[in-house]
């Protein structure tokens, strides 16, 4: 029965033509009975939703929003105002007779039709010019037929009195018995019953242009979804081929690298091999006669007196010091590593293919393997290239409200930065954490002295019901604003350090790697004062009306 509501829509034309009458079931197609709102603001008949729920949650049968029920019934609860409206159009299309002269109206002359509260009858135009025009009848309210007010909505329930007075508060009507019940304070938000619907309507006009604007971008929206749906399709096609083509492009110029590669592995091989064996040969020549000069002093010292010590001693002393400062090659003049910068070679040949610049830069998006590595730099087998990959910076128009998330909390930047100091080397990152951290804890103090100063007086005013001087939130929003400019300041002056560590950043990977996170945690901990201010200025706002409107009454107690 249902079905024809899943069925996709092909134009806006199909759109409009599926926007069914307002006051039938999208299920049954019936007028409503007993319509059931759900949480996604969708309604349906009671007894088409009976029996849908499971695990006391019910999916609409629409759009499939879960919705929670309460009680045995199973059903979401009863939409008040589109019963009103069902039972409004069953009320218009019954015949309507005037009371005063029996005449029977048709529908198409229900517009012309008058309806008297007072009486409660429905009059003819004719009756009302000439009856209800009377001086007796001055007092009555005449509306037309379609405004009409019932007798449920006369008189008070619960004291069987009419109507006299609107609580902005509860958003209830009130008769006198009610008014008279109500506490001191509650008093102060009741108006009378004309002026809370002129107020309402003005009200509804204004959620209505809402509501109208939201149906305009909606269909906008909708046309524009369906466009890029067809983009999509067409964007796929071309980015498979061009994948395809790239891919053997790129087969073809690693291929022909590979190759340049190994030959350039092989001559660096050869190369450091015959220097290490004319080095190994140099020290095997020296060893022999190392080891005949130590054996002939010590034959010379067992064998020569004082005198043959003192004529040849000194003669044997030079030659074994000479022979000490002969430039012997102890240590390898080259390391064993054989280093054919394979990564950057790789990464320079596919370069013209992938249109990378020399100085590699991602943006971090969803294709991304990991913070600062992507599939660019993974080689195979796991391993992972040394060569950094630096996130790149956000516009600096909007720098602080969609700069990048941090990948560590304030105290773990906190402590990061306290183990960067504790190394000791002097760099340019580590003297400007050391003054960040500095300028950091005073503004966070500050912000925080604020908060205590507003929590403070939110409790007084809502908890102990205290007057509090307007002065001191007009001086918590000007310490507010400052602070919002000195958090600002910082972290433009923070941000033009971006381009002078990125330089820096290159040098080493895992150290970098570390500072890039400590330097994301400072930007995100500014971010967060800043978050924490703004909401600070909010509050303080809402609180301020209360503040002066107290401080007036109390102006008006003091000479009592």
């Amino acid at each position: 029965m249902a079905g024809g509501i899943f069925s996709p829509l092909g134009s806006c034309s199909e759109l409009e033509k599926a926007n069914c009458h307002p006051l039938v079931c999208l299920l049954c197609h019936e007028p409503y009975q007993h319509p059931c709102l759900l949480d996604c603001y969708h309604n349906f008949c009671a007894s088409c939703l009976r029996g849908r729920a499971s695990d006391s949650r019910l999916r609409c049968p629409l759009c499939g929003h879960p919705s929670v029920v309460r009680g045995s019934t199973g059903l979401p609860p009863v939409d008040r105002l589109l019963q009103f409206l069902v039972d409004s159009s069953a009320d218009s299309e019954e015949d309507v007779q005037c009371a005063n002269c029996d005449r029977c109206c048709t529908k198409a002359e229900l517009d012309t039709m008058y309806f008297c509260n007072t009486c409660g009858q429905p009059l003819c135009a004719p009756c009302r010019e000439e009856t209800h025009r009377a001086r007796m009848f001055a007092r009555h309210e005449i509306v037309s037929l379609s405004k009409r007010t019932k007798d449920i909505h006369k008189k008070c329930p619960l004291h069987e009195e009419p109507y006299i007075m609107f609580s902005t508060e509860k958003k209830s009507m009130l008769c006198i018995n009610c008014f008279r019940d109500m506490q001191g304070e509650s008093r102060a938000h009741c108006i009378d019953i004309e002026t809370a619907y002129m107020q309402g309507c003005q009200r509804l006009d204004q959620a209505v242009m809402a509501v109208k604007e939201l149906q305009t971008s909606t269909r906008e929206a909708i046309v524009l979804l369906k466009a890029m749906i067809e983009e999509v399709r067409n964007s796929a096609s071309e980015e498979e081929a061009a994948i395809n083509s790239l891919f053997s492009r790129m087969q073809e110029q690693l291929s022909e690298r590979k190759k340049t590669l190994l030959k350039a592995v092989q001559s660096q091989h050869e190369e450091k091999e015959k220097a290490f064996k004319e080095q190994l040969a140099h020290l095997a020549s020296l060893l022999p006669t190392l080891q005949v000069h130590l054996v002939t002093c010590s034959a010379f010292l067992s064998s020569a007196n004082k005198a043959e010590f003192l004529d040849l001693g000194y003669q044997l002393m030079e030659r074994l010091q000479r022979i000490v400062k002969l430039p012997h090659r102890l240590r390898p003049a080259q390391t064993s590593k054989i280093n054919s910068e394979y990564r950057a070679e790789f990464a320079r040949c596919l370069e013209p293919l992938l249109m990378l610049s020399p100085r590699r830069s991602v943006v971090g998006s969803a294709g991304g393997i990991g913070p600062g590595i992507t599939g660019t730099n993974m080689l195979p087998g796991g391993q992972c290239s040394k060569t950094l990959m630096v996130p790149s910076c956000p516009p600096t128009s909007d720098k602080m409200s969609t700069g990048p998330m941090v990948k560590k909390p304030t105290m773990h930047r906190y402590i990061s930065t306290k183990v960067l100091l504790a190394e000791g080397r002097e760099t340019p990152f580590a003297e400007h954490c050391r003054n960040y951290e500095n300028t950091y804890q005073m503004l966070h103090t500050e912000i925080q002295g604020l908060k205590d100063q507003v929590q403070e007086l939110h409790r007084d005013l809502t908890k102990h019901h205290s007057l509090i001087k307007s002065e001191i939130m007009s001086e918590i929003l000007q310490k507010s604003l400052q602070m919002d400019v000195q958090i600002a300041a910082h972290y433009s002056a923070v941000e033009m350090m971006r381009s002078v560590f990125e330089e820096v950043w290159e040098e080493t990977y895992q150290r970098v790697a570390n500072e890039q996170e400590i330097y994301e945690a400072q930007l995100h901990d500014l971010l967060q004062l800043r978050q924490e201010n703004s909401c600070l200025s909010t509050i303080t706002k809402q609180i301020a009306p209360y503040v002066r409107s107290i401080a007036k009454v109390k102006e008006r107690l003091e000479p009592r």
